[in-house]
Parts: structure tokens; C-alpha cells; sequence
């Protein structure tokens, strides 16, 4: 197993580590919209919000020697199933491979934001 760390995403809010590879695989943590810049939650809509998530994605699977393009299922967690489409038009933009994919509605997520996409790639 090999930690992932890079400073173009957020530091990991808790005990863990932004992603892991093993067996030719990447393994995301959840990314939510914090500005590695800034260390804090800056958009406020879901598209905006959406946008620093697959960015971050993007990041971390890059430092990994991965990317979006080798995703191959993702997790996506919603606080507002209402989002769904507005979530939708900026993801396509990102995951033009078309993993396969969850997407839930969850009651809460980490400093209130109103998504959190996790990633599974090849290495």
C-alpha cells in the first residue's frame, strides 16, 4: 500500500489519507469543496461546489499517476437530492469515461457542503 499526499487538495480533515494505491488500484477518500489554497469552503452553489470536488479528484488522482479517465466507480453523496441534475452537468464535464457510479442523498456532510465524491481508479 502506498499513501497519496499532495498539495493541490485539502489536507485530510481526520485520520486519513487523501487516497491509497494498491493492487494497481487508487482509492479516493471522499473530496469535498475546500480550496487546497485556503484550506476552507469557499463556493456556496453545487455546480461551484462540484467544480473544487473534481478538481480536487483530479489532483489527487494525478499525484497517484492515475486520472479521471481511469475511473472506474465512483461514489457520489448529495445533501439535496434536488441537486441531481445541476450535480450532473458539471460532473459529465469531468468523468467523460462514464464510470460506474452511486449517487445518494445523505442527511449531513462535512462542514455542511453539498456534495462529497469518492473515486476508485487504475493506477
Amino acid at each position: 500500500m502506498e499513501k497519496i499526499y499532495t498539495k493541490n487538495a485539502p489536507d485530510a480533515i481526520g485520520p486519513y489519507s487523501q487516497a491509497i494505491k494498491a493492487n494497481g488500484l487508487v482509492f479516493t477518500s471522499g473530496q469535498i469543496a475546500i480550496d487546497p489554497a485556503s484550506g476552507e469552503v469557499e463556493a456556496t452553489t453545487i455546480e461551484a461546489q462540484t467544480e473544487q470536488v473534481c478538481k480536487n479528484l483530479k489532483n489527487v488522482l494525478e499525484a497517484a499517476g492515475s486520472g479521471l479517465d481511469k475511473a472506474v466507480k465512483t461514489v457520489c453523496f448529495l445533501a439535496d437530492m434536488n441537486d441531481f441534475a445541476a450535480f450532473n452537468a458539471v460532473y459529465g464535464n469531468y468523468f467523460t469515461e462514464k464510470p460506474a457510479r452511486s449517487c445518494v442523498a445523505v442527511k449531513t456532510l462535512p462542514k455542511n457542503v453539498l456534495v462529497e465524491v469518492e473515486v476508485i481508479a487504475e493506477a
